[in-house]
C-alpha cells in the first residue's frame, strides 16, 4: 500500500478521534449544566412548597380557633355562662 494513502487514513482516523473526544467533552459539560439546572429547579419548588404548607397550616389554624371559639360560645350558652367566658 502507497505511504501516502496509509499516512491519509491515520490523518482521517485522527481527526475523528479528536472530534469525538471534543464532542464527550461537549456533552460532559452540557450533563453537568443540565443537573445543575434541575437541582436548581427541584429546590425553587421544594421552597415554594414549603411556603405554601407554612400558609395552609397557619390558615388551618385560625379555623380551628374559629370553630374552637364558636364551640365555646356555645357550650357557655348551654351552661348558662356569657358567650366569651371561658370555663
Amino acid at each position: 500500500m502507497d505511504t501516502q494513502v496509509i499516512e491519509a487514513v491515520e490523518s482521517e482516523l485522527d481527526r475523528l478521534v479528536e472530534r469525538r473526544a471534543v464532542e464527550a467533552a461537549d456533552q460532559e459539560r452540557v450533563e453537568v449544566a443540565w443537573g445543575a439546572s434541575v437541582r436548581l429547579h427541584h429546590a425553587r419548588r421544594r421552597e415554594a412548597n414549603r411556603i405554601a404548607w407554612v400558609a395552609f397550616h397557619r390558615g388551618l389554624a385560625r379555623a380551628h380557633a374559629a370553630i374552637s371559639a364558636e364551640h365555646l360560645d356555645k357550650a357557655a350558652a348551654l351552661a348558662g355562662a356569657e358567650p366569651g367566658a371561658v370555663s
